[in-house]
């Protein structure tokens, strides 16, 4: 079985985004989207045109100074390699808890529409938080380009950042 990370989260915290599980070089790392194939922290710069960031503690750092919490759906789950098509035995984390200690969190947005769906799948949507799907930020989605994907990521961040 493989364990996902604790969230990185605090009480100014207003926006969870949510994955699905990490992958395996990010679990090798214990480090959230630590595959440098990931567009993940690439974009989250780029919605708030900061420059990159290589150091994992700054990325964290990025993360609190835009009150955003960063978690996965899945606690626990067998798989091979990193596709979560090939996710097994799954078991979510839990969210009654996690919203219990951290009430101020009305807004998720989904990293993926597969977190989408084992989200819904185990937790269910509440009606006291707004929903949102981000594009994928896998490298394994060649989809949409980044400039794409970035332009729906700052649409959709900034305007919640802005309205909270």
């Amino acid at each position: 079985m493989k364990k996902a990370f604790e969230p990185i989260v605090n009480n100014n915290s207003k926006i969870l985004i949510l994955g699905t599980m990490p992958g395996e070089k990010s679990l090798q790392l214990q480090e959230y989207y630590g595959n440098r194939g990931n567009q993940f922290w690439r974009l989250l710069c780029g919605v708030f045109n900061e420059g990159p960031k290589d150091d994992y503690a700054d990325k964290i750092a990025l993360l609190k100074k835009h009150n955003i919490a960063l978690w996965d759906v899945l606690e626990y789950c067998e798989r091979e390699g990193s596709l979560d098509s090939n996710i097994k035995n799954e078991v979510p984390n839990n969210f009654n808890v996690f919203y219990g200690k951290y009430p101020q969190i009305k807004h998720v947005l989904f990293s993926s529409k597969n977190a989408a769906v084992y989200y819904d799948r185990y937790v269910g949507r509440r009606p006291d938080i707004i929903y949102g799907v981000l594009p994928s930020p896998s490298g394994a989605n060649a989809t949409m380009t980044f400039l794409q994907k970035l332009d729906i990521w700052k649409i959709k961040i900034l305007n919640i950042v802005s309205n909270t």
